[in-house]
């Protein structure tokens, strides 16, 4: 057998594999998982881990836009929030744990800033996941207020004694047409490390399911090419729920 030969047939064992992986794949559905580097807290949720050690009543509000409010899933039961609120139920049944949903659709940081007293300040929150940066990105806007917003909200929330965890905009086609949308998810991180709070990375998290396991966007994204559909919600839940157990486990990872 030529060179040739050789490696067209080893070409062709090749894609028949990755085929067969695939069908495989979309049999089973896929699986929710992310690297565990994508999952580890820098910083400790004193809050959240006093209320789950405790059995104490523990309110978390989902503070945020579109993929907050749960554009994209198929009934209030498949957004984000309220599967976070099912799964840490399930997982600590002894503790009254409410998820309040404060997303709105389109909202940028300015926007959510006229609210912020009333629909988060006044719930009086153990935890605040706040979502943002995606809006600004879309609709061109300049980047800074988001810094300066979001900075702004994290004193006013620790102030109050909440604990924050900030989320990153969606890994979908219309981010990944925006140039800048990597400028986005590192202004997100530099407000993180400056406030010394934690980023649930969710952009990367949706890559690898994209780009590490192969997924095709479909599986995770709806056809408006932006918003998540009911499985990632659901896996973004779940991916959240473990996080926050490992708040309540005391485990955060060295600096």
């Amino acid at each position: 057998m030529s060179i040739a030969s050789a490696l067209l047939v080893a070409v062709t064992t090749f894609l028949m594999a990755t085929a067969s992986a695939r069908a495989e794949m979309l049999a089973k559905g896929p699986t929710c998982s992310a690297p565990a580097s994508l999952l580890r807290l820098q910083r400790p949720l004193p809050h959240v881990a006093a209320r789950l050690a405790d059995g104490g009543p523990l309110k978390i509000l989902a503070f945020g836009s579109s993929s907050t409010l749960g554009f994209g899933a198929s009934t209030p039961e498949t957004t984000y929030p309220a599967r976070l609120q099912s799964e840490l139920r399930r997982r600590h049944p002894k503790n009254a744990i409410t998820v309040v949903n404060r997303g709105v659709n389109g909202n940028e940081t300015r926007e959510m800033m006229l609210r912020f007293e009333i629909d988060v300040l006044d719930e009086k929150p153990d935890l605040v996941i706040w979502q943002a940066g995606t809006n600004t990105l879309l609709n061109g806007h300049d980047m800074w207020p988001v810094f300066l917003d979001v900075r702004s909200g994290i004193r006013r929330l620790r102030a109050q004694g909440a604990d924050v965890l900030l989320m990153n905009p969606q890994y979908s086609p219309r981010v990944l047409a925006r140039p800048d949308h990597l400028a986005m998810n590192d202004l997100v991180e530099v407000i993180g490390r400056e406030l010394d709070v934690d980023v649930f990375d969710r952009f990367s998290i949706m890559r690898n399911w994209a780009e590490g396991q192969r997924y095709p966007m479909d599986t995770f994204i709806t056809a408006d090419g932006l918003h998540m559909n009911d499985w990632a919600y659901d896996c973004i839940a779940n991916l959240l729920a473990d996080l926050l157990d490992k708040a309540s486990a005391g485990s955060v990872a060295a600096k």
